[in-house]
C-alpha cells in the first residue's frame, strides 16, 4: 500500500508536466506548421503547375460580371446577419454569446488551457499561495420566508391575467421541500404518507388535490392533507386559516409539521389585520423552536412589526439578527437602512446637504442605503417604482432579482409611509457603486457580487418578467465582430451595385496589394537557393 500511495504522485506529476509542456509547445508548433506550408507551397509551385492555375484563376476573375460581387456581397452580408440574430437571442436568453460558449467548452481543452487559472490571483494568500474562491453557496437557492397562498393570491392573479406567476423549477422546489417536511415521524411511511408523498410530486393542481382528499379518506388525521388543501384549494385566506387550524388539531408532535403550520397561521392573522395576534405567535414560535434561524421566521416578524409601526421592536430585533457572523439579507439590511433614513429624511434636502455637508445621522442613513445596495442591487429600482413589481417567487436567491421582488413586494408600502425615505434613497443609492471598483472582483462589505444569480434568476421568475443583471454584460466580441462583418458587406454590396467600374478596380487592387508578400516571399526564396537544387527536389 505504501509503495502504491507513493508512486501515485510520481505518476500525477509526471502527467502535469506532459500537459504543461504541450501547452507551452502548441503555440511554436503552429508557427513550424505555418512555416512548413509556405515550404510545402513553394516546392510544389512547379509540378503541380499553381503558376498556370493562377493565371487561369485571375483571368477567370477577370470575366466576372459586377452582378457577381453583388450577389457574393449580398449572400455574405445575409448569412452573417442571420448568425448575428441568432447570437443576439441567444445572449438575450441566456447571457453568453453562443459561439464563445462552444470555443471555451470544446477548444479551450483542446488547446490545453486551464478554465480557472485567471482567477487565481484575485484570492493570493499573503505568502503567495493561492486560496480558494468563496464558495458559490450565496447562490443556493432558499425558501421565500413570506412566500404567498398559491390557491388563495397565486391562483387569483392566474384567473385575472391569465399567466401563471410560478415557474415549474419553482414549484418543484416547494414539492421537495414539502417532501422533506412532510414525511413523519415513523420509521416506515404510512399508507396516507405514501399517498402524500407522491400528492406533493404531481404537476397538476386537481390532481394534488384528489390526493389529499384520498389521504383524508384512509386516515382523517392527515395533517399533511389538509396543509395542501389550505395551501392549494382554499381560495380565501379565512378559509385557509380554517384548514391550518384543522390540521394544527391533529398535527401531534412532528415538530416539522407544528412549524410551517403555526407559521402560515401568523401569516394568515397577518394579513387578515391582526397584526398584534400576528406577532404573538411569531415571537412565541421562536422562543418554543429557537435552533430553526434557518427558517427566517425573523424575517415575519420584522414586517408585521414595521406595519405596526413598532419601530424600536424592529431594532431591537435587528440588534440579535444583524450580526457580522449570521447570514444576510435584504430584508436585514434594508429594514436597517430604514429606520437610520427615517431618523433624518423627512428633513433631509439634497441642496442643503450639499452646502453645508451630511451630518453624523445623515451619513450613518447614507452608509446604511450603500450597504443595503451593494447587498442587494437590484432593491432600489423596485422601491423607486422604476421596475414594475410581479408577485414574488415561492424561493428567492439572495443578493438576486427574486429576492428583491420579494422584499419590495412586502415592504414598498414601509418605506412610503416614513417621509423622504424614499427620496433619501433615491438621491443616495447610485453612490454605492463608485465604493465598488469592480463588482465580480472585489467586495467592499460583502463578498464579491456571484455571477451565478442571472442564471438561477431565470428560473425562478417567469418569463413575462424582464429580469435584472447586475453588472450589467458588455456585448460579446463575436456579437460585435457579426455585426460589423454584417454592415462591411452590406455596405460593399451596396457600393458594387452603384459604383461596378470603380469597384473592379479597387478590388484588383486589394487583391494585387494581399499577394504581394506571397511573390516576395517566392522571389527570395529563388535567389536564396540554388535553382539546381529545387529542381532535383522536386524530381525526389
Amino acid at each position: 500500500m505504501e509503495d502504491t500511495a507513493g508512486s501515485n504522485p510520481q505518476s500525477l506529476g509526471f502527467t502535469e508536466k506532459l500537459k504543461s509542456w504541450l501547452s507551452w509547445s502548441w503555440t511554436y508548433v503552429c508557427f513550424i506548421w505555418f512555416g512548413m506550408v509556405l515550404i510545402m507551397i513553394y516546392v510544389l509551385w512547379s509540378p503541380l503547375k499553381l503558376q498556370e492555375t493562377l493565371t487561369s484563376a485571375s483571368v477567370f476573375l477577370n470575366t466576372l460580371t459586377p452582378k457577381f460581387y453583388v450577389a457574393l456581397t449580398g449572400t455574405s452580408s445575409l448569412i452573417s446577419g442571420l448568425i448575428l440574430i441568432f447570437e443576439w437571442w441567444y445572449f438575450r436568453k441566456y447571457g453568453t454569446s453562443f459561439i464563445e460558449q462552444v470555443s471555451v467548452s470544446h477548444l479551450r481543452p483542446l488547446l490545453g488551457g486551464v478554465e480557472n487559472s485567471s482567477t487565481t490571483g484575485l484570492f493570493a494568500s499573503v505568502n503567495g499561495e493561492a486560496e480558494p474562491r468563496p464558495s458559490v453557496s450565496e447562490c443556493k437557492v432558499w425558501r421565500n420566508p413570506l412566500n404567498l397562498f398559491r390557491g388563495a393570491e397565486y391562483n387569483r392573479y392566474t384567473w385575472v391575467t391569465g399567466k401563471e406567476p410560478l415557474t415549474y423549477y419553482d414549484m418543484n422546489l416547494s414539492a421537495q421541500d414539502h417532501q422533506t417536511f412532510f414525511t413523519g415521524d415513523t420509521p416506515q411511511l404510512r399508507p396516507e404518507d405514501a399517498v402524500m408523498q407522491k400528492a406533493w410530486r404531481e404537476r397538476n393542481p386537481q390532481a394534488r388535490i384528489r390526493a389529499a382528499y384520498q389521504a383524508i379518506e384512509m386516515n382523517h388525521e392527515c395533517a399533511a392533507a389538509y396543509v395542501l388543501l389550505a395551501e392549494e384549494e382554499a381560495t380565501t385566506i379565512t378559509e385557509a386559516e380554517r384548514l391550518f387550524k384543522k390540521a394544527l388539531s391533529i398535527a401531534g408532535k412532528d415538530i416539522n409539521l407544528l412549524v410551517y403550520i403555526k407559521r402560515r397561521l401568523a401569516m394568515c392573522a397577518r394579513k387578515l389585520g391582526r397584526i398584534k395576534e400576528a406577532v404573538k405567535m411569531m415571537r412565541d414560535l421562536m422562543k418554543e423552536f429557537p435552533l430553526l434561524g434557518m427558517l427566517n421566521i425573523h424575517e415575519n416578524l420584522l414586517e408585521a412589526l414595521l406595519e405596526l409601526q413598532a419601530y424600536a421592536d424592529v431594532q431591537a430585533v435587528l440588534a440579535k439578527y444583524d450580526d457580522i457572523s449570521l447570514p444576510k439579507s435584504a430584508t436585514i439590511c434594508y429594514t436597517s437602512a430604514l429606520l437610520k433614513a427615517r431618523a433624518v429624511s423627512d428633513k433631509f434636502s439634497p441642496e442643503a446637504a450639499s452646502r453645508r455637508g451630511l451630518s453624523t445621522a445623515e451619513m450613518n442613513a447614507v452608509e446604511a442605503i450603500h450597504r443595503a445596495v451593494e447587498f442587494n442591487p437590484h432593491v432600489p429600482k423596485y422601491l423607486l417604482e422604476m421596475k414594475s413589481l410581479i408577485l414574488p417567487p415561492e424561493h428567492i436567491l439572495k443578493r438576486g432579482d427574486s429576492e428583491a421582488v420579494a422584499y419590495a413586494f412586502f415592504h414598498l408600502q414601509h418605506w412610503k409611509r416614513a417621509e423622504g425615505a424614499l427620496n433619501l434613497l433615491h438621491c443616495t443609492w447610485e453612490g454605492t457603486f463608485r465604493i465598488i471598483p469592480y463588482p465580480l472582483e472585489k467586495g467592499h462589505l460583502f463578498y464579491p457580487y456571484p455571477g451565478c444569480t442571472e442564471t438561477a434568476d431565470r428560473e425562478l421568475l417567469p418569463s413575462f418578467h424582464e429580469v435584472s443583471v447586475y453588472p450589467k454584460k458588455e456585448l460579446p466580441f463575436f456579437i460585435l465582430f457579426t455585426a460589423g462583418l454584417c454592415s462591411f458587406t452590406a455596405m460593399l454590396a451596396m457600393l458594387t451595385h452603384q459604383f461596378p467600374e470603380l469597384m473592379g478596380v479597387f478590388a484588383k487592387a486589394f487583391f494585387s496589394t494581399l499577394f504581394a508578400p506571397l511573390g516576395f516571399f517566392a522571389d527570395k526564396m529563388e535567389s536564396f537557393m540554388p535553382s539546381s537544387f529545387w529542381h532535383q527536389l522536386t524530381r525526389i
